[in-house]
């Protein structure tokens, strides 16, 4: 028979593994969105070039200053665009593990945002964002995209057959001294019932999709454990027939509680 200490060595190896098995599941839905959201891209891709093309045309065969002019800024800001969202791919592609750093949640936001709008485009979701305040807060960047990403694909996924989806960042009005990003969506909703349960690791509410995408149970419970790990909160308010809302509650950071209270 095993002794206590070897028994309780055997528990502690299989928790370390079981941590290890959960994290690799969460990096394959980290890069199964990457690799969903390629498609959306390469369309954006191709809008981009297209506007890159046509105004280089217009540049050519107009000689006056006043339509060069025109035709350059377009292609500029067409390249600016592009930029942006190779750049935003490449840092939530790459991460940068659990470093910390002072950010403007709203920034953090409209990176993810850009990722994400054509191909809530493409599956008929009308987004709406509201950047109400700019609370800077101390996060990891990298796992804080990866939940607003995990729960955005929730709620587009939700919503089959198109909706609206309202993304907004605000100054917590509780007095709390946080920083406050919600996601509400308009699909079926989540029954009362399962909402006690719905954080729980390897509980969940739907097959993967497609592309692969949800079906673990470990996004929400990801999601929490981010947030929790940042000092924060995480709720979720749904209504059957009416859609969910996801709050997420992060501190805000040293600087920014001073800069307040001045």
């Amino acid at each position: 028979m095993q002794s206590t200490q070897e028994s309780q060595e055997t528990v502690e190896a299989l928790q370390r593994r079981i941590e290890e098995l959960q994290a690799q599941v969460l990096q394959s839905q980290k890069l199964a969105a990457v690799g969903q959201l390629s498609a959306s891209v390469t369309h954006e891709f191709n809008n981009i070039l297209t506007t890159v093309i046509n105004y280089a045309k217009m540049g050519l065969r107009h000689k006056d200053e006043a339509a060069r002019d025109k035709a350059f800024n377009r292609i500029l800001s067409a390249g600016q665009r592009a930029a942006k969202i190779t750049s935003g791919m490449l840092a939530y592609a790459r991460g940068k593990g659990d470093r910390r750093d002072e950010i403007d949640l709203a920034q953090v936001v409209d990176d993810v945002l850009i990722l994400v709008e054509k191909d809530l485009q493409m599956n008929r979701v009308k987004l709406q964002a509201d950047i109400l305040a700019h609370p800077v807060c101390e996060v990891s960047v990298s796992h804080l995209q990866q939940v607003l990403m995990n729960l955005i694909v929730n709620a587009r996924q939700a919503m089959g057959d198109g909706g609206r989806l309202f993304v907004t960042v605000r100054d917590s009005t509780d007095g709390s001294g946080m920083g406050e990003i919600s996601i509400r969506d308009t699909g079926p909703g989540i029954p009362a019932e399962r909402l006690p349960k719905i954080f729980a690791p390897f509980y969940t509410t739907k097959e993967a999709d497609d592309a692969g995408q949800g079906g673990t149970g470990l996004g929400l419970s990801f999601c929490r454990e981010v947030v929790e790990a940042h000092k924060g909160r995480m709720r979720v308010e749904s209504t059957v027939g009416q859609g969910t809302t996801f709050t997420l509650k992060l501190p805000l950071a040293v600087s920014e509680k001073e800069r307040k209270s001045a």
